[in-house]
């Protein structure tokens, strides 16, 4: 049996689902399979796990000359959480999708408070020293710690799928937001701003920059409208700085009154407003700007690379009638989009990541004086900190099964730390590892299922 039998399901309508990964003996990848195969695979002796996230099998058996189709990943690259999919071109079905969710808030937490101990320190140890910062230059393309680190996650993670799956070409959200375009849509040269796609430019930013809610009222999860702050008829104009969102009640009832006639009882409302049409958006920024430098560090991959914007994005999404995630975004990255894809029961896997540890010798009190001990041995009975394990308890207090991440402890006595809890003083002898620590947790998400597509979910806007 070769591993190319598993995908002629794709093809039955209702029947697709995430695929399993697969590689041969030499750790070269081929065709993903179904479960049901892959399982088969597995119980009679012809394949191993080979990872446990993403799920991937390895063939104990040479197999000649196998069939591999090329795929394509796909990437929604966020401030906060990066859509990616895997997708076959030519039958349409997404075959692993994800949802990353970056640290870069945390990062930049830790460096604010590093930063403030620094000062302190060396205001009552060095007080009259030299000024310095004046001698320390940043090299060209220079990207702060906490930006540059979601684009390693992405670099990590497209490296790590081509390695599991044949993958032959890339997509890249590129452009979120086309400000020039927005702000002179009679702008000649540039073709799709005359047609349905700059209104899906707009309606995106508008929706991020007003957390996809009405101006007015505040309510959400409900369709929204585009409103003019100062009306047509006073002489507003369609420049982004004038247009927000609002629910159609709210719209109806301000009409072409102005914002100031409209709001004269609620002056906090107003201000909060009218500050709101010039208040940046940071996430926005913080896409923006690492967008070139994903863009080029993708390029040394030796895949082509196919860009596409947010509003592009959005049109293939909306055409689809299929709901906004993250993952579904990215699968609706790129002109390359299918007609049809077919993601029905397929499970994204949630990727969190959490770093490899802290630099700290020891854990502080309240008033920073040190209330541990120094930090033992990395690895202890095998087990690291971090650690994915299974612990079968057959006798004691603590009889049972439990999955989740392990902290060691000196005396081989580890915590697991499962979805319903910790559980404390579990022996190491019971522990099998099933995921070494990788600096990311994993969680299954919620599959989309076949009621959720036919009817269609809203997105926050009025098409």
């Amino acid at each position: 049996m070769t591993p190319a039998r598993g995908g002629s399901r794709e093809q039955r309508p209702g029947r697709f689902m995430s695929k399993v990964f697969v590689v041969d003996t030499h750790r070269q990848p081929v065709d993903p399979v179904h479960p049901g195969y892959a399982r088969r695979l597995l119980s009679s002796g012809k394949a191993a796990v080979l990872k446990r996230y993403p799920f991937t099998i390895v063939l104990k058996m040479t197999v000649v000359e196998p069939q591999t189709q090329p795929l394509r990943i796909k990437l929604d690259p966020g401030s906060k959480t990066t859509g990616i999919a895997v997708v076959n071109d030519a039958s349409g079905g997404v075959l692993f999708a994800a949802a990353l969710q970056h640290r870069g808030q945390a990062m930049k937490e830790a460096l604010d408070a590093r930063r403030a101990i620094r000062r302190s320190r060396r205001q009552r140890k060095t007080r009259y020293r030299q000024p310095r910062w004046r001698n320390r230059q940043r090299v060209a393309g220079w990207i702060a710690p906490s930006v540059a680190s979601r684009i390693e996650h992405m670099l990590t993670w497209v490296r790590r799928l081509s390695r599991s799956c044949p993958i032959r070409a890339i997509s890249q959200e590129l452009v979120r937001f086309d400000t020039q375009l927005m702000d002179t849509p009679d702008i000649a040269g540039v073709e799709y701003q005359q047609g349905s796609l700059f209104q899906y430019e707009v309606r995106e930013y508008l929706l991020e920059q007003w957390q996809r809610r009405c101006a007015y009222c505040g309510k959400t999860d409900i369709p929204l409208e585009v409103e003019h702050i100062v009306p047509r008829a006073k002489g507003g104009t369609n420049r982004i700085s004038n247009l927000t969102l609002a629910c159609q009640p709210c719209n109806q009832a301000k009409g072409a009154r102005t914002i100031e006639d409209f709001l004269q009882k609620k002056p906090a409302l107003l201000t909060h407003i009218q500050a709101q049409t010039k208040h940046p958006l940071k996430d926005a920024a913080a896409v923006n700007s690492t967008r070139w430098a994903l863009y080029e560090r993708l390029k040394t991959l030796g895949m082509p690379v196919e860009v596409g914007s947010g509003g592009l994005t959005k049109y293939n999404r909306s055409v689809r009638h299929l709901p906004k995630t993250h993952w579904l975004d990215a699968s609706c990255v790129g002109r390359s989009t299918p007609e049809q894809l077919q993601i029905t029961q397929v499970q994204p896997l949630l990727i969190k990541a959490r770093g490899h540890g802290s630099r700290r010798m020891c854990l502080p009190d309240r008033y920073g004086f040190p209330r541990t001990s120094a930090k033992g041995a990395k690895q202890v009975r095998g087990f690291q900190t971090g650690d994915i394990v299974k612990a079968i308890v057959t006798s004691g207090k603590k009889i049972g099964i439990y999955v989740g991440r392990v902290a060691v402890r000196a005396t081989g006595s580890l915590n697991i730390t499962t979805q319903q809890g910790t559980v404390q003083g579990i022996s190491y002898r019971s522990c099998y590892l099933l995921h070494r620590v990788d600096g990311y947790s994993y969680q299954k998400g919620a599959p989309v299922s076949s009621p959720c597509l036919k009817a269609g979910v809203s997105t926050g806007d009025k098409r």
